[in-house]
C-alpha cells in the first residue's frame, strides 16, 4: 500500500498549500488531529475513507483530487491510438489526444480527412477558438466564407463559435486541431 500512501501525502500537501492553509488549520476544518493529518502528509498511517472525504471537503477539493494517481509527466499516444469517432456526411476521423484538464478549456484533436465532402461544423460554445496546424496533404479550412487553404506546416487561428468547416484537397491530408474555450 506504499504508493497510494504516496500519491495521497502528495495531494494532501498540493491542496493544501494551494488553499493557504496551515496543519493545524486544515486540520480543524477537518476535524482530525493535527498529528493524524502530519502523519498522512508524511505518507504514514491508514487514512479511512471517512478521514479523506473530511479532507476533501475541508480543502473544497472531490475526494478522487486526494486518491487519484498522479498523472504521468511524459505522455506518448503512438498514430493509430487513442479514442476516435468518425463522421458520417465526410472521410473525416478524429482522436482526442488530450482533454482539456481541471481549470484549462482546451481540447487537442489529431484529424484524418480525405478529398470528397466537406466536414461542416456548427458553432462550439460562446468563445470557443480552434488553432489548426497541417501535418501532410492539403486542407481548406475555416468559417463559412473565410476558408483558407493551408499545407503542411501551416497554421490557422479562427473562431469556433460560428459555423465552420474543414475539407480535405489531398489523399492523406491530416491535421493537428486545438480547441479553445473560454
Amino acid at each position: 500500500m506504499g504508493e497510494p500512501l504516496t500519491w495521497i501525502a502528495a495531494s494532501l500537501r498540493r491542496e493544501r498549500a494551494r488553499a493557504g492553509l496551515s496543519l493545524s488549520e486544515l486540520a480543524k476544518r477537518a476535524g482530525i488531529a493535527k498529528s493524524t493529518l502530519s502523519q498522512l502528509e508524511s505518507g504514514g498511517g491508514n487514512p479511512s475513507v471517512e478521514t479523506l472525504w473530511a479532507l476533501g471537503v475541508a480543502l473544497g477539493v472531490p475526494f478522487s483530487a486526494l486518491v487519484e494517481p498522479p498523472a504521468p509527466a511524459v505522455q506518448v499516444i503512438r498514430a493509430g491510438e487513442g479514442p476516435t469517432v468518425a463522421s458520417e456526411r465526410a472521410d473525416y476521423v478524429a482522436t482526442l489526444l488530450s482533454a482539456s484538464p481541471p481549470g484549462a478549456r482546451r481540447d487537442i484533436y489529431h484529424l484524418r480527412a480525405e478529398p470528397g465532402a466537406a466536414r461542416e461544423s456548427e458553432p462550439h460554445i460562446p468563445g470557443s477558438v480552434e488553432h489548426l496546424i497541417v501535418g501532410a496533404g492539403r486542407v481548406k479550412a475555416g468559417p463559412r466564407g473565410e476558408e483558407a487553404e493551408l499545407g503542411p506546416g501551416d497554421y490557422m487561428t479562427y473562431r469556433g463559435d460560428v459555423p465552420h468547416a474543414y475539407e480535405a484537397l489531398e489523399p492523406g491530408t491530416f491535421f493537428v486541431l486545438v480547441m479553445q474555450h473560454v
